[in-house]
């Protein structure tokens, strides 16, 4: 279902969120739990992912860029 772009093996450390920021760079930031605020996003890795419209893409499990179809469903809103 989903496609590897990049294979870069990152190691996820706990208590952290890794996402692919807008200029297509894996980042990571500090997760906010209860009182605690979190921290500011730093760059783990500088891949320079092309982003193309109607996919999603992400960190999967192995530690590389991945990306799969979105699946558009539901209702159209009313004006």
């Amino acid at each position: 279902m989903a496609e590897t772009i990049v294979k870069l093996g990152i190691k996820r450390e706990k208590g952290y969120l890794y996402y692919i920021d807008k200029q297509g760079d894996v980042s990571c930031a500090k997760m906010a739990r209860g009182k605690q605020k979190g921290g500011s996003p730093k760059k783990v890795n500088k891949c320079g992912v092309e982003r193309a419209d109607g996919y999603l893409y992400f960190l999967d499990k192995k530690g590389d860029v991945s990306r799969a179809k979105m699946k558009r469903g539901g209702k159209k809103k009313k004006k």
